[in-house]
């Protein structure tokens, strides 16, 4: 398998898995894990330096064991994988720089010099990755310190509370202005002649059947006079096309039907109807409503 696929392809494969995995499993939201939990794109970043870490490592010791083969070999390893070796020499180079192993000739001028029961100690250097890895932590331990203990940074439990605080504003907000959250208490008289254009056709489709097209009154009351069953008013008419008319009797529920942005322009056209005195009416039904009074909706 080592031979196959080269060193710099295996590292991009397994992180390419793994990356996926996470995002696969995490549950981000719209948002890739990696952008909105900054402790994965770190996971990912050591995880990535690890898989390069291990490859060094390995390459060195396959280095170390190549130079304790015997001459013979060497000569017919060399001969098998001169291709192979041709077109790796960048990447053995690149390994050379980031360990700087010494050839196991070079053994005798390693040793220190004390002996302890005939065990002798190399004095190699340390491993490049390995330095500038030490010296990452050292930079990350330095930024860290500076951006949550000494400039009051927030932590995951503040992050999370603002974004909740600010969610609860947002949520706030769309209310005040989605058409279709829309209710008898925000719900606004309309008076663009558009929309009481769209409220009439709604009106001659649903309403006229039983208060006739031009809202005189039949089967239900007469919607033009200054009396009210249950209340005039956007509000209060809003509330009986939305929830229906007095229980056991009366008309029925369109929340099903209509949507409240729908209610709002019909609601708006028959209000608009006021006074206009159709021919033969049916009688006033309920009590005179008067706009500036507050009455509650009554069942």
């Amino acid at each position: 398998m080592k031979k196959i696929i080269p060193a710099y392809v295996r590292v991009l494969l397994i992180f390419f898995l793994v990356f996926g995995a996470m995002e696969y499993f995490i549950d981000s939201g719209d948002r890739a894990a990696f952008i909105k939990y900054p402790m994965v794109s770190l996971f990912l970043a050591v995880f990535l330096f690890v898989l390069i870490a291990i490859e060094i490592t390995v390459s060195a010791i396959d280095n170390i064991s190549y130079q304790m083969l015997s001459a013979e070999e060497k000569l017919a390893f060399e001969q098998e994988s001169a291709t192979s070796y041709k077109d790796k020499e960048w990447f053995q180079k690149l390994m050379k720089k980031l360990t700087k192993s010494e050839p196991i000739e070079n053994e005798e001028n390693l040793l220190l010099d004390h002996d302890y029961d005939g065990i002798k100690e190399l004095d190699n250097n340390l491993p490049p990755w390995w330095v500038y890895l030490f010296y990452g932590c050292i930079v990350f331990a330095v930024v860290y310190l500076v951006r949550f203990e000494i400039m009051g940074g927030d932590n995951q439990e503040m992050e999370l509370q603002k974004e909740l605080a600010q969610a609860k504003i947002d949520v706030a907000q769309y209310m005040k202005t989605a058409p279709d959250l829309m209710d008898e208490k925000t719900v606004t008289l309309l008076t663009d002649p558009a929309d009481l254009a769209i409220g009439k056709t709604i009106f001659a489709t649903n309403c006229a059947a039983c208060h006739r097209a031009d809202a005189g009154g039949q089967i239900g009351p007469n919607l033009t006079d200054d009396k009210w069953i249950l209340g005039g008013g956007i509000k209060n008419v809003f509330h009986t096309i939305n929830n229906g008319g007095r229980d056991g009797k009366g008309m029925i529920s369109w929340k099903g039907t209509l949507k409240p942005k729908e209610m709002q322009k019909v609601a708006s056209y028959i209000l608009s109807l006021h006074g206009s005195n159709p021919k033969d009416p049916k009688e006033a039904e309920g009590e005179v409503w008067v706009e500036e009074a507050t009455v509650a909706p009554a069942q």
